[in-house]
């Protein structure tokens, strides 16, 4: 069946058709699971995705976990075979899905600028707004939701290249600076990461808006040059290409136009993950990131990759996760990125994740009889 005229298809199917599902330990899930619920509760709703789920379709689902904590992975299992009924998403030009992987990096940092510690990480800046349908000129594309109000007119926020060459200089808004750009750039594209200073101690910082532009990927940018052979891209050779040439680092970051401002994280206990797009602590292995103008933070999503073996100690990787956070590159209904965790071992994890998927979502039984 079609899902609400999409450009996909929900598939029921049952629960021993997923491959994997029989060994998975669901378990894992109960802490994000009260969390999630505790925000709707206490904060508010998550808004709902054009799929049509929404936090009145989870809320039971996470009432009745935090009522019953699982006596290990079958009795888990057996609560989502209970309360949910999964769904095969199809997209229609039957192309499979895909998983890529993000982590939280630890920089190293100062609290001052000097000639070893030179590039800012940078709050949001008070001249950049959020864009919707009542505020966005007519001439601006749809997919800026963050633009640049000064007193004439609303416009977009001045880009990468803009900012690195100094344009928010001189205003305060400094959170620390990093001994190198790369280590900056990609914390961009992680969306968060923990600081840590020279004395020791870490703060962590998480996303807070973006300048609005496009995201656009640097590694396809040396593909297309010719730079790195598509089969070998991963953060660990984009870091080495950068590395070996510094005097073309300028002609490939500034390519993705698109910047990240930060705020300081409020989960003060590093054996936590840092917190997300859904506002609650993430869990390595066991969430994922989502289209938000599709799916909706909270729901369950089953991911089978056959080919994904380097999370799972060479098995293939087969697990239930939580839709905890979203990302300019996630387009799509079945597209995700796993979070592998905090520092050089989980980005060594996720930087060459790149793997054909399957992907269903758990619907509650109420809410999946909209779809059957």
């Amino acid at each position: 069946m079609s899902a609400n005229g999409r450009n996909f298809s929900l598939e029921p199917v049952s629960f021993v058709d997923m491959p994997g599902w029989q060994n998975d330990d669901p378990s894992l899930l109960w802490p994000a699971m009260a969390d999630c619920l505790a925000h709707i509760e206490q904060v508010k709703a998550y808004r709902a995705g054009s799929l049509g789920l929404t936090t009145d379709d989870l809320r039971p689902l996470l009432l009745a976990a935090v009522q019953r904590l699982p006596d290990g992975p079958d009795d888990a299992r057996h609560f989502f075979e209970q309360h949910c009924v999964p769904m095969r998403i199809v997209p229609n030009d039957n192309v499979r899905g895909l998983v890529t992987a993000f982590y939280e990096p630890e920089v190293a940092v100062s609290d001052c600028p000097d000639g070893v510690y030179r590039y800012p990480f940078y709050r949001r800046p008070a001249d950049l707004i959020d864009l919707d349908a009542t505020n966005r000129p007519t001439d601006l594309d749809n997919s800026y939701v963050f633009g640049q109000r000064t007193v004439d007119a609303i416009s977009v926020y001045p880009d990468r290249e803009a900012i690195d060459r100094g344009y928010l200089e001189d205003r305060g808004l400094e959170i620390a600076w990093a001994r190198s750009r790369v280590d900056v750039f990609f914390t961009h594209v992680q969306g968060a990461a923990r600081l840590r200073y020279p004395d020791g101690h870490v703060r962590r910082i998480t996303y807070a808006a973006k300048a609005g532009h496009p995201f656009s990927p640097i590694g396809r940018k040396l593909i297309d040059l010719g730079e790195i052979p598509e089969a070998e891209i991963s953060m660990q050779s984009i870091r080495a290409w950068l590395d070996a040439h510094p005097d073309r680092m300028d002609e490939i970051l500034w390519h993705n136009r698109s910047y990240i401002f930060f705020r300081d994280a409020d989960v003060d206990d590093l054996s936590r993950g840092p917190i997300a797009a859904a506002k609650v602590p993430l869990i390595a292995g066991r969430s994922l990131a989502v289209d938000r103008q599709i799916h909706t933070f909270g729901f369950p999503f089953f991911i089978a990759a056959e080919g994904l073996t380097r999370l799972d100690a060479g098995k293939s990787f087969a697990r239930l996760m939580l839709a905890l956070d979203t990302g300019s590159a996630i387009v799509g209904p079945a597209r995700g990125d796993i979070f592998t965790g905090s520092g050089d071992e989980a980005g060594d994890l996720a930087g060459a994740v790149r793997n054909a998927a399957d992907f269903y979502i758990f619907c509650p039984k109420e809410a999946a009889e909209r779809f059957l």
